[in-house]
């Protein structure tokens, strides 16, 4: 799979999932976002592009290591998500609540756009 349609996938699954949090507060819901909420969004959604752009590097390197890297990716990414997430409740006073519906929103829709580009690029080298 080539770096640029990932890429430009990644770009626009951004926009769509940033589209909500940018319209909630114009129609009165701004208290179902964490203070510094576009912190939180921005670090797991580079987190994710991160993780996605290094998986397929490797793949481009050597096949046979696509699993342990993607394996070894994702355990990176979710450990640092965990820290950050503990630093993050830490320094700031927010809900408990609204916290953790923010944070799976985007943890969650990023890795499902994490496993479903990465497997669409496993079916891809099986077809051929």
């Amino acid at each position: 799979m080539k770096l640029l349609p990932t890429v430009l996938s990644y770009l626009s699954f951004i926009i769509i999932i940033a589209a909500p949090p940018l319209v909630l507060p114009y129609m009165g819901y701004g208290n179902l976002l964490t203070p510094k909420f576009w912190l939180l969004f921005f670090f797991l959604s580079g987190l994710t592009f991160l993780t996605v752009i290094s998986i397929l590097m490797v793949a481009k390197i050597n096949k046979e290591m696509y699993a342990q890297a993607f394996l070894a990716a994702t355990t990176v990414k979710l450990l640092a998500c965990m820290f950050f997430a503990l630093f993050f409740l830490l320094k700031n006073k927010v809900n408990r609540h609204v916290f953790v519906a923010d944070f799976f929103y985007i943890y969650f829709l990023n890795m499902g756009f994490e496993i479903y580009g990465l497997l669409r690029n496993l079916r891809n080298q099986k077809i051929r």
